[in-house]
């Protein structure tokens, strides 16, 4: 199969050059427990970008990247039971977890010290095919094509599970800031929910945008919102953006930051956490999750914004999305 991996991470750059590399590998091997996807599209996250380029060390190398394929289930392992092959199916960040810990127990699998995770621990799906757990894939509703669905498995059900960490009521008052691929995902739930949204953003286009989707209002980061919030996800991976959400919070608000790399907060007075006032960040998603998130989306319905790339084309994508070029989220068109 033909696959895009990263042998050394490098800085994207303009041009087909960068850190992947287009390369043939064997077709994987379906193992006990497993399930092998001939993967269609697959969404390109800034995640990738990060663990492409160094930002996040690599957990091996070489390493297929991508953890948001969709594709059609090709081959069942042994033991594996409620997949068949022709089934639709995708995975996301979350590969797998130890099932038995009292996290895992408690449905926190997303906290397991034994979890492992597609396109990091497990080679991803910027690939023809990939090999997943069975327990970790996940059933695509009917109603998307595969390069609609691809971005929910990772944007959509992070920002569905920072909605959730941020603790916001239908009804509630919602701050978005930054309003990238995960936010346009996540204001379409929030207005579902009859919430009034505020959106922060440097990006007049991206605050054209947030007003078509329904924001209430917009400004950029360090503009207050028209009244107190009861909650705000960050998106930007910037340590003043959360500083700028947490002053906008009403007491007893949560600010959730929804970022795998922060480039550190800067000191703030504690009169900004007084209140009762929280700082909680978002750590991966569970099966639960996705599950809920995609049956929302197919309810709402979600409608996703992409820009296309072939295969062969990776290091475009991935010097596109570094230079905040993409529109909404970048899939692989990989059949």
């Amino acid at each position: 199969m033909r696959a895009l991996v990263v042998e050394r991470p490098s800085k994207a750059a303009p041009g087909p050059a960068g850190p992947l590399r287009l390369v043939d590998l064997p077709d994987p091997v379906t193992g006990p427990g497993e399930v092998v996807i001939r993967v269609t599209a697959c969404g390109v996250c800034r995640t990738d970008l990060q663990i492409a380029e160094g930002d996040i060390e690599a957990r091996r190398l070489p390493i297929v990247p991508g953890h948001q394929p969709v594709g059609r289930v090709e081959s069942v392992g042994r033991g594996v039971t409620g997949w068949a092959v022709g089934d639709r199916a995708g995975v996301g960040w979350f590969g797998g977890s130890c099932g038995t810990c009292a996290r895992c127990r408690a449905g926190r699998e997303n906290l397991c010290e034994q979890a492992v995770f597609t396109g990091w621990d497990r080679d991803g799906g910027f690939a023809e095919r990939i090999a997943v757990r069975a327990d970790a894939a996940l059933r695509i509703p009917d109603g998307f094509a595969d390069v609609d669905a691809a971005p929910l498995l990772c944007g959509g059900v992070i920002g569905y599970r920072a909605l959730r960490i941020a603790g916001i009521q239908p009804g509630g008052r919602l701050g978005l800031y930054g309003f990238g691929a995960s936010a346009l995902i996540a204001i379409q739930v929030a207005r579902h929910w009859g919430c009034a949204v505020h959106v922060a953003t440097r990006s007049p286009r991206e605050r054209e945008r947030a007003i078509a989707l329904g924001a209430a209002s917009v400004g950029g980061y360090d503009d207050p919102p028209p009244a107190l919030l009861d909650a705000a996800v960050t998106f930007a991976p910037v340590g003043d953006v959360v500083v700028a959400a947490l002053r906008a919070v009403d007491r007893g608000g949560t600010v959730a930051i929804n970022a795998i790399h922060l480039d550190g907060i800067p000191a703030f007075s504690y009169d900004l956490l007084w209140w009762e006032r929280s700082l909680r960040s978002v750590s991966n998603f569970t099966r639960h999750d996705a599950e809920e998130l995609l049956a929302l989306a197919a309810a709402i319905p979600i409608r996703t914004t992409v820009d296309r790339f072939a295969l062969a084309d990776g290091n475009i994508a991935l010097a596109r999305l570094a230079a905040g070029e993409v529109e909404g989220g970048a899939v692989l068109e990989v059949a």
